[in-house]
């Protein structure tokens, strides 16, 4: 039988070690970001060009390399920075496999500049999948330039998986705030199509992460400290009002480098119980320091999965420090002695909603007329004005108006020739077929049985489709306030806030500037209330970074999506007639009202024959 396993050729090995070491654009940033780091540099410029499919470059101050390293560092299993097995259990490193430039040159187009202090001159050499093109002597500063160019370019396939640009632009971003966290002793730029991104100049932990995530993050930090013979806790967490829905603000770093570890991250939660929400997250910048033998980083090529030793009693520290500071510094509940139990609501008052009260006027009261004049004392002397005619008040405002105690669901007198659930009948009426169930769903009677409505799903689908066809036609109507609002956001965020810009001015936002950290609002749509402003924007935007990540949809979509969510009522939300029936109305002159915008279920007949059954 003739023998079939054969070794396979350098640049193929590479090649499949590319496939797990580099995935996206961003795999390549962390990797370079890594090995200036390991270079001993301080100050480290990482510049991108459209999502880094058609550069990255990342530029240090370090070491550089000798004519002879520069060459072997392409090499697969050449590194600098264990010479032994043992030495994977005491790693002071970043990188040790020495497989991620080899992995790089197989798939790309490199091009390396590097110098040590000791050389007047440096060595330059340009590799293209693998193959070193050419390599000669170059006048370069001391220290590092790596540029990565068409990544992908002999694995079309992997390219074309690619994401668009701000998606992979979002993924290098997450990479860089990675690195630049734990590092604050070093000075870090960030350029994205010749504009600056991120200027990071050193400082302490604290002042880096308000460089990164604006200044109003500075006063949401906790701090947190904690040495034990275990490990050494330190950094910082969020307070718990500023818990948001969705993930980003959430860094672990052990021995200063980011991990990934479900297990610590409930800890984390369950230090927070009893004061957020359960489907909100903490944010929290954490940095332990571990014994280096007590974790194992070689577990997987990305080297954000770890394992530690001792778990439990690691879990067990980190749940109760955090703990500790959230008392120390007044935000956990306590003990209030002087507290007056009179002003305490009552457990039978507890599911009970306020009630609005109801404002009548004597219509023929006139404070001028004569004595003589008799007037009708008999009874109250109030009676409510008929509620016929009240289109007549939004005569002039198009579709957008609003009705008492539902002011986000859209009136329309007429629906565009499309039927609804009843016949001409008095508005009366159908009001008294229509009642709100457990303050979630909405009931109303129709010809094959009872209708049950859930309001929040119901009013998502209802908004979705005004504010997609507000987008797309671009008719939102504006409200303009009369003092302009300034709003914080990080950099990140304006980023995502100019990249939506048009789409929110087409339903109503007016932007004055968009400066760096402040936007002033001088126009919100009429359903979002003023004191309501920075609480959508800021979902918005979360819900936008998180929904629009995998580029499935599209923009205008997922701005619809994620403004119907926001602004949508609630369960628990207290509705009265008028507002159930317009519910209904509306509901179903949409396009599609049996499914929300996220694919659930909005309502359900529950026919005559079904409820006979129940009896029978």
């Amino acid at each position: 039988m003739a023998d079939i396993i054969k070794l396979l050729p350098d640049h193929v090995a590479n090649q499949i070690a590319a496939g797990e070491v580099v995935q996206r654009p961003a795999s390549v940033v962390k990797e370079l970001l890594e090995n200036a780091i390991d270079a001993g540099s301080t100050t480290i410029k990482l510049i991108i060009k459209d999502g880094g499919k058609t550069l990255i470059q990342v530029v240090d101050n370090g070491a550089g390399m000798s004519e002879t390293d520069a060459r072997l560092s392409f090499e697969r299993h050449a590194t600098s920075k264990i010479s032994s097995a043992q030495d994977l259990f005491n790693l002071q490193t970043k990188g040790f496999r020495g497989e991620a430039l080899a992995s790089i040159a197989a798939i790309a187009h490199v091009d390396m500049q590097t110098r040590t202090a000791d050389h007047e001159v440096g060595t330059h050499i340009k590799i293209e999948g693998s193959k070193i093109v050419s390599q000669e002597v170059v006048a370069t500063p001391k220290g590092t330039s790596i540029s990565v160019k068409n990544l992908f370019f002999n694995i079309p396939a992997r390219r074309n998986f690619l994401k668009s640009d701000q998606v992979e632009l979002r993924h290098i971003t997450d990479e860089f705030h990675r690195v630049a966290l734990v590092h604050p002793n070093i000075e870090f730029h960030f350029y994205n199509n010749g504009s600056e991104i991120f200027n990071l100049p050193i400082a302490k932990h604290r002042q880096r992460i308000a460089h990164i995530f604006g200044s109003k993050m500075d006063g949401r930090l906790v701090p947190v400290n904690e040495e034990t013979e275990v490990v050494t806790i330190s950094g910082f967490i969020c307070k718990p009002e500023f818990a948001k829905k969705s993930r980003g603000e959430q860094f672990f770093f052990a021995n200063n480098r980011f991990i990934k570890s479900p297990y610590l991250h409930h800890a984390v939660v369950a230090a927070f119980e009893g004061l957020i929400k359960s489907h909100v997250y903490p944010g929290y910048f954490l940095f332990l320091a571990v014994d280096p033998s007590s974790i194992d980083i070689n577990i997987h090529p990305t080297k954000t999965e770890v394992k530690f030793d001792d778990e439990n009693t690691l879990y067990a520290i980190l749940r109760s420090t955090i703990k500790h500071s959230l008392g120390q510094f007044n935000v956990a509940p306590i003990l209030d002695f002087d507290h007056d139990p009179n002003l305490d609501t009552p457990y039978s008052y507890k599911e009970k909603g306020a009630v609005l009260p109801k404002v009548t006027v004597d219509a023929s009261f006139n404070p001028f007329e004569e004595a003589t004049t008799k007037r009708n004392h008999s009874g109250s002397g109030f009676q409510k004005q008929s509620s016929r005619g009240w289109e007549n008040l939004y005569e002039g405002l198009g579709h957008q108006s609003e009705t008492d105690g539902f002011s986000s669901v859209v009136i329309e007198s007429e629906n565009d020739g499309q039927g609804t659930l009843y016949s001409e009948e008095s508005v009366e009426e159908h009001l008294a077929s229509t009642f709100q169930l457990r303050r979630k769903y909405v009931v109303s009677t129709v010809k094959s049985g009872m209708l049950v409505i859930h309001q929040s799903r119901a009013h998502e689908r209802i908004l979705f489709e005004k504010f997609l066809g507000e987008i797309t036609v671009k008719e939102g109507v504006s409200q303009q306030l009369l003092f302009p609002l300034e709003l914080t956001f990080s950099k990140q965020e304006l980023t995502i806030l100019k990249e939506i810009e048009e789409s929110l001015t087409n339903i109503g936002f007016a932007f004055e500037s968009l400066e760096e950290e402040t936007v002033k609002v001088t126009g919100v749509p009429m359903m979002v209330p003023e004191s309501g402003i920075g609480m959508v924007l800021d979902r918005l935007i979360s819900d936008y970074s998180e929904g629009f990540a995998d580029g499935s949809i599209s923009q205008a979509e997922m701005l619809a999506k994620a403004l119907s969510r926001n602004l949508a009522v609630r369960t628990g939300d207290v509705l009265d007639q008028e507002s159930q029936l317009t519910l209904v109305n509306n509901l179903f002159a949409c396009k599609e009202p049996t499914l929300s915008p996220f694919q659930k279920i909005t309502y359900t007949i529950i026919s005559e024959g079904d409820i006979d059954k129940k009896f029978n």
